[in-house]
């Protein structure tokens, strides 16, 4: 009898991102090694949640973490603190927040100035994301600041 070995089976990525429920959440030191990583990390997760490395939400979730984590290290650092990256996916849209420990230090838009050399992180999140905001933390000192993305079909 001939019998041949069954082939091995391979993962079938959805065609369409369609999240019952994901949650991640890590802390990072507040250095720019630590927003680096949130970034990387955030990429890999995203991408097996189904949010495909090179798609245009991936690009796009990838800089809302990686300019929310910049600022958290340039605004929010309070020296020997973290801060926390947070993404959940819920149906087609993904949430990023991050959380550092600097409370009076709050989110604004400011237009960009040739005599300044950042300022523009903000300006980039709310024009990738479908809404953007930020709330005082309830269990201690600090802020999260939060953006939203619906994740289109393929």
């Amino acid at each position: 009898m001939n019998s041949k070995p069954p082939l091995p089976v391979r993962p079938v990525r959805p065609s369409q991102p369609s999240f019952p429920w994901h949650h991640f959440t890590m802390r990072f030191t507040a250095t720019p090694r630590g927003a680096r990583l949130a970034r990387h990390l955030a990429g890999e997760r995203l991408d097996a949640w189904g949010v495909a490395y090179g798609s245009d939400a991936h690009d796009a979730l990838t800089l809302i973490v990686s300019e929310l984590a910049a600022n958290a290290v340039s605004h929010g650092l309070v020296p020997g603190r973290d801060f926390r990256l947070r993404l959940s996916a819920e149906g087609a849209t993904v949430r990023v927040e991050v959380t550092d420990t600097r409370g009076e230090s709050v989110p604004a838009l400011v237009e960009p100035s040739d005599e300044l050399e950042g300022g523009r992180g903000l300006l980039l999140v709310a024009a990738l994301a479908d809404r953007w905001g930020w709330y005082p933390c309830e269990d201690g000192p600090g802020k999260t600041v939060w953006a939203v993305l619906g994740v289109p079909s393929p």
